[in-house]
């Protein structure tokens, strides 16, 4: 008989392997809206089943998945069903902070499949042309779009704390590397009013983007470098630089390549800007940085997973200086910056 301390690890180890599962119930509830139903009032397995027009005994399932997960409250009487606060806040459409969108599209139908590749990848027996690589899903317009839409709407919030972190008062050119559609440009341009913004992504991205940048008015500030930002050259004498989600999603060998080339690109005491997933100097965690980093592997082999303290070390040995970190995004990203000498 095992005793209880194998019992928990036999648990715990469980809870893990089970995790994917629990990932898939999220998407579910998301794809038929079950937390935008709720966020008008409780209600029962046979109300969400007439919203969302699904089958009561599928939705029972569900509510019971996402009951036991935490995303859903219960009453025994009635089996009545309300939103936890979490999927209150950020999972309906009608919340403030709601980023469903992320999850539903990106994360369910891009990331997640990813993840199918994983294992050649680690082992080396996938062919190097088979790997599905983010310049080739970019490529396609259709997923572009996809990815595009989810990724905007993730990355407001972050540009808020951006905003909060890094003090732009005195620059008045940004260069944006592989910034999408320009959120976090967005974000920097709205609280510096004397900043004009340079984006340098793939041309479907930066076509996506523009739909963005008109909405937020701001044509007259933002421009496009329709390339890829490994391949292209770079615009000089600017007064800050930013790269967010870059260095998860390209090969280690570049990143740097890519920290000098920001240091000739700046003018003298422009800043430079570094957010992404980052591990902590230990890798002992945190487990939700951790895994976005292996998720990234399966797309870019040979992409390599970053730590503060390494990237603190390129950027010193380049001769950047007021090395700075901040957390982000808690338990998932943090920023770097810095700045040129003056």
């Amino acid at each position: 008989m095992l005793d209880n301390s194998l019992v928990e690890s036999a648990e715990e180890v469980s809870r893990i392997a089970f995790g994917f599962m629990a990932s898939k119930a999220l998407f579910a509830g998301l794809h038929i809206d079950v937390f935008t139903h709720l966020s008008d009032g409780p209600k029962s397995s046979e109300e969400i089943s007439k919203k969302s027009k699904v089958p009561i005994n599928r939705v029972t399932t569900l509510m019971t998945a996402l009951t036991s997960i935490g995303l859903v409250d219960r009453q025994e009487q009635g089996e009545i069903y309300s939103n936890s606060p979490g999927a209150e806040a950020f999972l309906s459409r009608n919340a403030k902070y709601e980023f469903g969108d992320y999850l539903r599209y990106q994360i369910d139908q891009q990331m997640y499949p990813f993840l199918g590749q994983l294992n050649e990848v680690l082992d080396g027996t996938l062919a190097a042309d088979a790997v599905d690589s983010y310049q080739h899903w970019m490529n396609d317009a259709e997923q572009a779009s996809i990815y595009c839409e989810a990724q905007h709407a993730g990355s407001l919030g972050p540009g808020k704390t951006l905003c909060r972190l890094v003090d732009l008062s005195e620059a008045e050119t940004l260069l944006d590397v592989g910034g999408g559609t320009g959120a976090l440009s967005i974000r920097l341009l709205e609280e510096f009013p004397n900043l004009t913004s340079t984006i340098i992504d793939f041309p479907n991205v930066a076509e996506i983007g523009w739909k963005f940048i008109s909405e937020a008015k701001m044509v007259d500030r933002i421009r496009y470098i329709p390339s890829n930002a490994l391949s292209t050259e770079w615009p000089t004498n600017q007064g800050a630089i930013l790269m967010s989600y870059l260095f998860s999603g390209i090969p280690g060998t570049e990143v740097p390549r890519l920290v000098e080339y920001a240091f000739d690109c700046l003018k003298p005491g422009g800043n430079f800007m570094v957010h992404d997933f980052m591990v902590e100097n230990n890798r002992l965690g945190p487990p939700m940085a951790a895994l976005w980093q292996l998720q990234h592997m399966a797309f870019t082999p040979e992409a390599r997973s970053v730590t503060p303290g390494w990237l603190r070390t390129r950027l010193h040995e380049v001769g950047f200086v007021d090395i700075q970190e901040d957390e982000m995004i808690p338990g998932l990203t943090r920023l770097i910056h810095a700045k040129k000498p003056a």
